[in-house]
Parts: structure tokens; sequence; C-alpha cells
């Protein structure tokens, strides 16, 4: 997915449309933010896991390009926020009404 990692203005209203609310909207944009950073976190971690070094002398610790570019590669990504807000106005967002599914029940 191709984001603009660049700040873009929105339309209130546009962002509101999609769930009647806008602080509905901004609030299921925040909460899937949260998802995706978990996980961006979690594979970084993992992978960075890969070069630990139990050495805690500061003159054995080198410096390894491989985790560097990995590094770099994380940091030069969209922010959580950014993917959260193009997946929710692309209707790639699922979310529902806490009140709906209680007088279902």
């Amino acid at each position: 997915m191709a984001i603009n990692p660049s700040i873009i203005t929105r339309d209130l209203d546009k962002v509101a449309e999609k769930s009647g609310n806008l602080y509905q909207s901004i609030f299921t944009i925040s909460q899937r933010a949260k998802q995706i950073s978990s996980t961006m976190k979690e594979e970084l971690n993992n992978k960075l896991s890969e070069f630990a070094s139990t050495v805690d002398n500061l003159e054995e610790v080198f410096e390894n390009k491989e985790q560097i570019e990995i590094s770099k590669f994380y940091e030069r990504m969209p922010k959580p926020s950014t993917l959260a807000m193009e997946e929710f106005m692309e209707d790639k967002v699922m979310f529902r009404f806490q009140e709906e599914e209680e007088s279902k029940s």
C-alpha cells in the first residue's frame, strides 16, 4: 500500500460521515492506529531480537549494518495514525457500536 507520509488536510465532514459522528470516527481511527502500532512494534522487536547480544562489554559490541537497515526501514514507514486514517477513509476498517450490540442481546 503506497501511503503518502506527508501531512494531509482532511475534510472533517467526510471523516464524520463514515460513522455519523466525528468523535466516533476519530476514536475508531485511534483504536486501529494502536493495533497497527502494536503489530509494527512486535515485528520490529522480532527482527531485532535476532541481533541481540548478551555481551555487556562495550568494546565487544560492534555495529551491525543489517540491524541499522531494518531500523531505518521502520523509521521511513508511514506512521500508524496515517495508515489507520487511510484504511478508515477507504472503508477497510470494520467497526460497530456497543449500544447496537447490547440491544441485540
